[in-house]
C-alpha cells in the first residue's frame, strides 16, 4: 500500500505521482471505453465518504473513490446522450486540463502565468478577428456563459454611464436565456429592469415590438443600456435576427450585446458562419466553446468590440501586484474575477487538435443530424420548433400542458429504456422533448431508433 507525498518534489521526478497519474488515467480512459454499454445516466449512484479521515489514504484507496464518483456520473461520450449542450470532451482539451491542474498558474497577473495570459489574449484575439470583429476587440476568459453576459452587460451599463441609475433597463428576447434575469439581481436592478420582447414564429424577437418598447421605456423616464440578441436560444435554437438589431442599435446609440453561448460558435467556420449573420456588429458577445466543440468544462468567452472598455469597467490597479508587462493588462484587470486558472490551455490546444477542417466537419456534422432527425419526425403528429442550428424539440399537436407532461415524461423514461436521453423543457406553457445534435458519437441508426421511439409514442 503506497502512499502518495502531498506534493511533488521540486526536485526530481516522483515515482509516486506518475504511477497514480498513470492509473487514475486507465480508470478514465476505461470510463469513456464503456460509455455505449449502459444509459447515459448512472442507475446507481453510491457515494464515498464525505469528511477527510484521520490519516490519509493510500493511493489506491484514493482511487477507488474517485471511481464511486465516477460509476455515478453522466456520460456525455454515450451516443444517445441528446439531452443537453454538453458533448464529450476532445481527448486533447483532457490532456491540457491535466496541465492546467498541474501548472495551478493563475490567470490574476502576468507574472503568475506569463505564458498563459499571453496565450489568452492572443486567442481572444483570434476569435474576435475571426468573427469579424474591428482590430481594437479583444477578450477575456470566463467560467460559463452565464458570467459573460452578466460581464457583458456591467460593462454596458458602465458604458452608458448608468452604473447608478435605479431606472436603467435592458431589452431582450422573451426567449432569452436565465442568465439574464440573474445579471439583473446580481447588478442589482430591479425584476422589472429586463424587458422582454415577444418573438414571431421563428422563435426571434420582433424588431417592430422592441422599436415600440424602447419609445414607451424612454417616454416612461427609464433609459436603456443595452439590448441582448440571442444566436441560439434554448429550447429551440432559434437566431434572433442580428443585422437588424446590429442597425438597430446603431442608429439608438445603444450598447448591443449578443448571447452567442449556444450558436456564437458557428461565426468561426466559414461553411456555417452565415447561420449567425451579423454578430460583428456586436459591442460585446458571448461564445462557448464548450458546448459544441468538446473543450472541457468551463471554456466560455466574453469578446468585445473595444478591448479598453472591459479595461475602464474592471482595472482597480491591483496595488498588491507588480504591473504587468509591456502596455498590456492583467487578466484580472478585465472582468470580474480575479484568481482564474489557466482554462485557455483546453481551449487552445482543443482547437489545434481539431484543426480547420475538425472544427468544420464538427459544426456542419451537427446541422446535418438536426436536418436528418427533422425529416424522420412527422409533422402533422408533432408541433416541431427548431431553427438554423443543431437544437430541435417536439411534443404532440393539439394537446394541452397537463397531456403534454403525461406525454414527455413516459416517452423520457421509455427513451432511458432505450440509452437515449433527451431533455423535458417547459416552453409557452407545454412540455417538449428536445434533442440536442452535438455529440459526435451520434449517428445515423441512433437518430432512427430515436425517431421510431417518437413516432409509436402517438401510434405513428
Amino acid at each position: 500500500m503506497s502512499f502518495l507525498e502531498p506534493f511533488a518534489s521540486p526536485e526530481h521526478l516522483d515515482p509516486e505521482l506518475q504511477l497514480f497519474l498513470e492509473k487514475a488515467s486507465l480508470r478514465l480512459c476505461k470510463w469513456l471505453a464503456n460509455a455505449g454499454h449502459s444509459s447515459p445516466l448512472p442507475s446507481i449512484s453510491v457515494m464515498p465518504e464525505i469528511a477527510p479521515p484521520l490519516k490519509g489514504l493510500s493511493a489506491d484507496a484514493l482511487l477507488d473513490e474517485i471511481q464511486l464518483v465516477m460509476d455515478g456520473s453522466y456520460q456525455p461520450s454515450h451516443p444517445g446522450s441528446l439531452a443537453h449542450l454538453d458533448p464529450p470532451p476532445l481527448t486533447a482539451s483532457i490532456a491540457a486540463d491535466l496541465i492546467c491542474a498541474g501548472l495551478n498558474n493563475n490567470l490574476l497577473a502576468e507574472e503568475l502565468s506569463p505564458s498563459l495570459s499571453r496565450l489568452e489574449r492572443l486567442l481572444c484575439n483570434w476569435f474576435a478577428e475571426r468573427i469579424g470583429m474591428p482590430p481594437q476587440s479583444g477578450g477575456v476568459a470566463a467560467s460559463g456563459g452565464s458570467l459573460s453576459n452578466l460581464m457583458a452587460l456591467v460593462v454596458a451599463r458602465y458604458q452608458s454611464g448608468l452604473q447608478n441609475d435605479p431606472k436603467a433597463v435592458l431589452l431582450a428576447s422573451s426567449e432569452a436565456h436565465v442568465s439574464l434575469s440573474k445579471a439583473v439581481r446580481v447588478m442589482g436592478l430591479d425584476a422589472e429592469a429586463l424587458q422582454t420582447i415577444e418573438t414571431n414564429n421563428e422563435g426571434q424577437i420582433s424588431i417592430e415590438l422592441l422599436e415600440s418598447q424602447l419609445k414607451r421605456v424612454r417616454a416612461e423616464g427609464g433609459k436603456c443600456f443595452a439590448i441582448v440578441g440571442t444566436a441560439g436560444t434554448t429550447v429551440r435554437g432559434a437566431v434572433d435576427p442580428l443585422v437588424e438589431l446590429g442597425a438597430f442599435c446603431l442608429r439608438e446609440s445603444l450598447w448591443f450585446h449578443i448571447d452567442g453561448a449556444i450558436g456564437g460558435i458557428f461565426a468561426i467556420s466559414e461553411k456555417t458562419s452565415h447561420l449567425v449573420k451579423g454578430i460583428s456588429l456586436a459591442n460585446s458577445v458571448t461564445l462557448n466553446p464548450q458546448k459544441l466543440l468538446g473543450i472541457t468544462k468551463t471554456s466560455s468567452l466574453l469578446l468585445v468590440a473595444n478591448r479598453s472598455d472591459l479595461i475602464s469597467t474592471f482595472a482597480t490597479g491591483l496595488p498588491y501586484i507588480e504591473p504587468a508587462w509591456g502596455t498590456e493588462t492583467h487578466g484580472g484587470e478585465m472582468g470580474i474575477q480575479g484568481t482564474r486558472p489557466a482554462e485557455v490551455l483546453k481551449l487552445w490546444l482543443g482547437l489545434r487538435q481539431l484543426g480547420e477542417t475538425g472544427i468544420n466537419n464538427l459544426l456542419e456534422q451537427s446541422i446535418e443530424r438536426r436536418v436528418c432527425l427533422e425529416n424522420k419526425l412527422d409533422p402533422s403528429k408533432f408541433q416541431l420548433i427548431s431553427g438554423p442550428l443543431h437544437l430541435i424539440s417536439c411534443t404532440p399537436v393539439g394537446i394541452d400542458k397537463e397531456q403534454s407532461a403525461k406525454w414527455s415524461a413516459e416517452t423520457r423514461l421509455e427513451l432511458l429504456e432505450n440509452q437515449i436521453m433527451l431533455s423535458r423543457p417547459l416552453h409557452q406553457g407545454i412540455y417538449y422533448l428536445k434533442a440536442v445534435l452535438g455529440n459526435p458519437h451520434t449517428k445515423t441508426p441512433h437518430l432512427v431508433k430515436l425517431a421510431k421511439i417518437l413516432n409509436c409514442s402517438l401510434g405513428v
